[in-house]
């Protein structure tokens, strides 16, 4: 099925990675500097962004993910970050990913969890249908895993269609997930990992990478261009 996939304006920082609208505002995340900032979804100014309301610095790495529940923001660090900027103290470690539960407020770190089974990670998703629980993408595995948060247990792993695994919805009925090389954003069933639904993103519009749910709509970025793109199902 084909669907309108439309440009609304630039993130405020070059490489956005990750994203999530929460209420009317959206927060977008830095790859390089692991900065947050929570803009407006409005018509964008001369210079292609929306107002700023806030931008806060966070002890995540490579920041490739973001969702948000509980009252926290939760950012997925994708290994270290050397490649991109010089090391922290803080950073997740080298071919370990970690997930960072983040105060909205000032970007403190509330908690941080290794990966189920190593490895990077490139997207996640606060479960808003079932309380206390995330999904995360398990880029060594090619897997998406759900985990209970109270315990940072495995409840569930889904096996991915495609590689490299990026942002991720969850819906009432199911789990959109961004395959980020193919262009492919695929839907898929919670309970045996079969395909429900496909949107197909063409090279003329900008790379899927972070992914948020927008109304009855999707959201994504691209960090290779900056765009924030709207999907309309």
């Amino acid at each position: 099925m084909s669907r309108e996939i439309r440009k609304l304006f630039r993130a405020p920082y070059g490489v956005p990675n990750a994203l999530q609208v929460v209420g009317d505002q959206l927060w977008v995340a830095d790859q390089i500097t692991d900065r947050l900032a929570l803009i407006e979804i409005a018509e964008p100014s001369v210079y292609g962004v929306t107002p700023l309301r806030r931008d806060i610095p966070s002890e995540s790495s490579n920041t490739s993910g973001m969702a948000y529940g509980g009252n926290s923001l939760w950012l997925a660090a994708n290994c270290e970050a050397t490649l991109w900027r010089p090391a922290r103290p803080t950073d997740a470690k080298k071919g370990e990913g970690e997930i960072f539960e983040v105060d909205p407020d000032t970007g403190a770190t509330r908690n941080r969890w290794p990966m189920p089974c190593g490895g990077g990670v490139h997207g996640m998703e606060y479960d808003a249908f079932e309380e206390g629980y995330v999904w995360i993408t398990t880029l060594k595995e090619q897997t998406l895993s759900k985990m209970r948060i109270a315990d940072w247990s495995v409840q569930k792993v889904i096996d991915l269609p495609y590689v490299r695994a990026h942002g991720v919805v969850r819906v009432e009925d199911g789990v959109w997930v961004v395959h980020t090389a193919d262009r492919v954003i695929v839907k898929l069933n919670t309970e045996d990992g079969s395909e429900m639904d496909r949107i197909e993103v063409s090279a003329e519009h900008p790379e899927p990478h972070g992914l948020s749910a927008f109304g009855p709509n999707l959201l994504y970025c691209d960090a290779t261009s900056g765009w924030v793109v709207q999907i309309t199902l």
